[in-house]
């Protein structure tokens, strides 16, 4: 199954402040999923943002958010979105959600099982996603899996969202976000 752009919206998991140190590989989660949040903003597609505590955890790093500027920021105290009923109903009105975040093994692994459990397709983009620890990171990729998630790539979102190389932005996501030393 390919993402439809009519019908996905991106979820961004908690990738807050004072939590990216402690990841396995902060400096590569930082860089990805800036520029999956960036990627997806160019080509209009719906973004949500959670916040797990905020209070004590930080908030989003500024970057993510000066990269999807129109994105909704939702907070949370349970590890899944679902669980604490934080997503808007423009994201639960559609039937793709793209998932990447931290950390893997938690609150992404249980807003993920959520949102299967609720029907969705959910596409788990595994290069924007960390823990901290490979063998957790890894552990939580495979139980998603096994429940019948998505696991993709940056790219693959892209190029699924655009669906041919006629799309009005095809050429300007090519040049900018698929040359030269990519995070």
């Amino acid at each position: 199954m390919l993402i439809d752009p009519h019908k996905a919206t991106l979820l961004a998991v908690d990738i807050q402040e004072k939590l990216i140190g402690a990841m396995s590989d902060p400096e590569g989660t930082r860089a990805r999923a800036r520029w999956l949040l960036a990627a997806s903003a160019e080509l209009e597609l719906p973004i949500v943002i959670s916040e797990q505590y905020p209070k004590g955890l930080g908030h989003t790093l500024p970057e993510l958010i000066a990269a999807a500027p129109a994105a909704e920021v939702v907070e949370k105290s349970h590890f899944s979105c679902v669980a604490a009923q934080c997503l808007p109903a423009s994201l639960m009105a559609r039937e793709h959600v793209i998932v990447c975040g931290m950390e893997t093994h938690v609150c992404v692994l249980q807003t993920v099982l959520g949102l299967l459990g609720l029907g969705k397709q959910v596409f788990v983009v595994e290069d924007a996603c960390d823990s901290r620890t490979a063998a957790n990171r890894a552990a939580g990729f495979a139980r998603m899996r096994q429940a019948g998630a998505h696991i993709v790539t940056r790219e693959m979102v892209l190029f699924e969202l655009m669906g041919s190389a006629s799309h009005p932005r095809f050429r300007h996501i090519s040049k900018t976000y698929m040359v030269g030393d990519q995070p």
